[in-house]
């Protein structure tokens, strides 16, 4: 089994940078991907970035390539998504999500989730 908690969300100005952190307890496995997903009110979840434990390939959402950056650090076991130039839209609950998976991309292809974090962009 495996157990990710999320962090570092809150409430925070347009323009903004935030980072949110992923921590994994349990059997993570080296061919596992670490994905971010975000849900804002009434929409579907959506695919925001992922990334593999054991390399350095790194999958974002096209409308957020520039903006968004995902990290891992195997050694703790903890992943990151460094979030800058926030806007109003940006506003959500993210998860992060980690699995062995053909797609990445394909919220339905993850078993483990964490439960949040709130991230909210207003002024």
């Amino acid at each position: 089994q495996v157990q990710l908690v999320e962090s570092g969300g809150g409430l925070v100005q347009p323009g903004d940078s935030l980072r949110l952190s992923c921590g994994a307890s349990g059997r993570i496995i080296s061919s596992y991907f670490m994905g971010w997903f975000r849900q804002a009110p009434g929409k579907e979840r959506e695919f925001v970035a992922a990334i593999s434990w054991s390399t350095s390939t790194a999958i974002y959402a096209d409308s957020l390539k520039g903006r968004f950056t995902i990290s891992r650090d195997n050694a703790k076991n903890t992943g990151y998504l460094q979030m800058s130039s926030l806007k109003p839209e940006d506003t959500a609950v993210y998860y992060c999500a980690t699995d062995r998976i053909v797609r990445p991309t394909n919220p339905l292809e993850y078993r483990y989730w964490g439960q949040g974090t709130q991230v909210t962009v207003s002024s």
